[in-house]
């Protein structure tokens, strides 16, 4: 790279600005983020595949910039695909051995649109096998990734080989997927932004399943205005996703209009304190939560505390549907050539990590839930998002927060201390949105994140709200030893 050209904490703005003046190019920077990936990602194991094509590609665009003198809205931006979205060019194995070597006919809709866009797949990330776990990424087909921030922590699941590679700056930008958790989860451990959108603002296509009702991909970067640099490209109607007729009329024209400094002054803010009162929160994080109160206060924003849910515990419970039988197998039947054609037969194959073993037993064997309705019409989802928004009507509120994790990210080999995910309840279940933004560490910098819920189609109050907050508190600071 030219002197003086740093990509550690590069954003898509800086990169573009020294693309115009000549200070970079696409392939400079492709190149420059495949060496750190080749030097740093024996730490990290966060890598499944590389992009053979990736270089070339950049090339291209760096030809295109030369004729044309105008850039794509994220051109030359090196991506990192979570290995469950399907890409042309490369195997998408949702982290199964099984999988190994399957290529989809075409590009999972939102990896078509960034590419569009100008983005440069550099690979595909490991991921917690069929996106099973939020409390580890560990895959058949790859083993364990682990957390920049201390190796010898787990970046929580499933995305957790996106988060470590975005957080460790092995690419620019990183698409994860979120059933209950695993883009808020690894974006938390990570200390990164991670937004699950409102369900049927993005398209699921040509992604592999685990539970499609639940099931949303989206942005993991490491600043506020790259994530909505990526949401603006892959939000809107995919007629291959009949849940995303919902987002018509509901799209501004664009999310960068809401990064405002002062998008907190006037907002009111819910304190959802459900899961900072259990016995488990530990200390460290109730002690960062609490600032994260007082930050938001002192840039204008005015609390309610608590804001509480009545009837929480009863109207969540047994809330999962399993429908992942159902909804895998109809995604094998799209592909051209795949290993295996259903579920048991991927059972049956014995290629599959221990840890998921009784998991995915249970699952071949048994039917999918019949009674699994959407979330935007089964009557225990409805009831949940109606209890949610008529309180938040009540009290006038934004958008309410709680710690995206009550618990610092385990060590690699701990399965049996207190987990502290809070994200599996809300987001998932109701179709509304959920942020994660770093909201400062713990114990030796483990980073901790404050989660952000709004109403359906609220991202533009949501973006206001977490892009002041980040630029009040700038907690985002890379990992020692990248």
């Amino acid at each position: 790279m030219p002197t003086g050209f740093n990509v550690r904490e590069l954003t898509i703005s800086q990169y573009h600005e020294a693309l115009i003046h000549g200070k970079t190019s696409c392939r400079k920077l492709v190149e420059t983020y495949l060496e750190r990936i080749k030097k740093f990602d024996e730490k990290l194991n966060s890598m499944v595949v590389l992009n053979p094509n990736a270089i070339q590609q950049a090339t291209e665009l760096d030809q295109e910039y030369n004729q044309t003198g105008k850039l794509r809205p994220l051109h030359g931006v090196p991506l990192i695909v979570k290995d469950n979205y399907d890409t042309y060019d490369l195997q998408t194995a949702a982290g199964s051995l099984a999988m190994k070597g399957s290529i989809p006919r075409d590009d999972a809709y939102q990896v078509r649109k960034l590419r569009e866009a100008g983005c440069v797949v550099l690979g595909k990330s490991n991921m917690a096998e069929w996106a099973f776990s939020p409390y580890q990424t560990a895959s058949s087909i790859k083993g364990t990734t682990h957390n920049p921030y201390d190796l010898s922590r787990v970046p929580a699941g499933s995305s957790g080989g996106t988060a470590a590679a975005v957080a460790a700056n092995l690419g620019l930008v990183g698409l994860g997927t979120d059933t209950g958790n695993s883009i808020r989860g690894p974006s938390s451990h990570c200390c990164l932004v991670g937004i699950r959108s409102t369900m049927g603002l993005t398209s699921r296509d040509g992604i592999i399943p685990l539970y499609l009702r639940n099931d949303i991909g989206g942005p993991i970067c490491r600043t506020v205005e790259d994530a909505v640099r990526v949401l603006d490209v892959i939000a809107g109607f995919d007629p291959d996703d009949p849940v995303t007729e919902k987002s018509k009329d509901k799209i501004p024209k664009s999310y960068l209009d809401y990064l405002d400094p002062d998008g907190l002054d006037g907002k009111r803010i819910g304190v959802f304190r459900y899961y900072t009162d259990q016995e488990t929160t530990d200390p460290e994080i109730l002690k960062v939560f609490e600032k994260a109160l007082q930050d938001l206060t002192e840039n204008g924003a005015t609390l309610i505390d608590p804001f509480t849910l009545p009837d929480f515990d009863e109207i969540t419970k047994d809330i999962w549907c399993n429908t992942f039988k159902h909804d895998l197998n109809k995604y094998l039947a799209t592909l051209p050539n795949p290993p295996y054609k259903t579920l048991e037969e991927i059972y049956e194959s014995g290629l599959y990590s221990e840890y998921i073993a009784d998991r995915l037993k249970n699952m071949a064997e048994s039917d999918p839930d019949p009674k699994c309705g959407d979330i935007y019409h089964e009557p225990k989802n409805k009831k949940l998002r109606e209890t949610i928004v008529t309180e938040m009507d009540k009290h006038r509120i934004d958008a309410f927060v709680y710690p995206t994790w009550s618990n610092p990210p385990r060590l690699i080999s701990d399965m049996e201390s207190p987990a502290g995910d809070n994200s599996q309840k809300i987001p998932p279940h109701t179709g509304l949105p959920g942020f994660t933004v770093p909201m400062g560490y713990t114990y030796d910098m483990l980073p901790a994140g404050l989660q952000l819920v709004g109403r359906l189609f609220s991202e533009p109050t949501l973006i206001e709200i977490s892009y002041s907050y980040e630029q009040s508190t700038k907690h985002r600071v890379p990992p020692k030893g990248f």
